[in-house]
């Protein structure tokens, strides 16, 4: 085997969706709970950038392997 098959492999192990998928819908399900909540001024105020990170990762991710 060469090293950019065992590189590729690696990589490939990586960069799989199912993992990454669970923290991305993670992250915009906690960016949600923090703009619902009423205790904290400062949780509200990164709730959409929590929620676009989350998105814009989700959408990332899409485009991995099985």
């Amino acid at each position: 085997m060469s090293g950019s098959a065992v590189a590729r492999r690696g990589v490939s192990r990586w960069l799989r969706r199912g993992p990454w998928e669970t923290g991305a819908m993670t992250l915009i399900g906690g960016g949600i709970i923090m703009l619902v909540q009423p205790w904290s001024i400062d949780l509200y105020s990164y709730s959409f950038a929590t929620i676009l990170a989350g998105t814009v990762g989700y959408v990332i991710v899409s485009h991995f392997p099985e």
